[in-house]
């Protein structure tokens, strides 16, 4: 069975929502001043002959606004997760007791939040360039399907004017979630 044009948009729709899902986590592994557990977990540690995630190995908490406590289940690897945390691009030391990992998160110096509000401009015109593309892709759908004659011309307009609407919907959800990111990190 041939696509129909409200498939299309249901498709863009879909892939533009996934999109923003993905810019969102991208910002939520920014480094604010303020401590979270997201900071650490995709964190990649070589233990048991293997690389895992360290929230696959451990429990990862903020007790308080600028402390992640990390217990792993296993005390026999603290070293592994200590020398991964350490290897991170975090740039953050670790502090091991022999039970937990304590990591204090610094504040962030003024140099280095106009560092990472680049960085945050930088994913959300990523995002951007995404949605652009999955817009690009339907709107040749569309044109196909005008062509073969399945819509007619008045139908390719609107369905590319509905398409339209999605993008700007879109770009400003990315747009909002890039300006609570910039908020975050200029708190002191």
């Amino acid at each position: 069975m041939a696509a129909t044009a409200k498939d299309v948009l249901r498709d863009v729709e879909y892939k533009m929502k996934k999109t923003v899902e993905a810019t969102e986590r991208e910002f939520s592994t920014i480094r604010t001043g303020r401590a979270h557990s997201t900071l650490v977990e995709g964190i990649k540690v070589d233990c048991y002959g293997t690389s895992m995630s360290l929230k696959q190995l451990a429990g990862i908490s903020t007790p308080e606004p600028r402390l992640i406590v990390i217990q792993p289940w296993d005390r026999s690897i603290l070293g592994d997760v200590e020398r991964a945390i350490l290897a991170s691009e975090l740039g953050i030391t670790p502090n091991n007791d022999g039970k937990v990992i304590r990591i204090s998160v610094p504040s962030l110096t003024k140099e280095r939040r106009d560092e990472l509000a680049k960085v945050l401009k930088k994913i959300a015109e990523e995002g951007k360039i995404s949605l652009r593309t999955a817009r690009r892709v339907a709107n040749e759908n569309i044109d196909k399907m005008q062509k073969d004659k399945v819509i007619t011309e008045d139908e390719k307009f609107k369905y590319k004017d509905q398409t339209q609407k999605l993008i700007d919907k879109y770009s400003k959800e990315i747009d909002n979630h890039l300006a609570n990111k910039e908020k975050e990190i200029q708190e002191v």
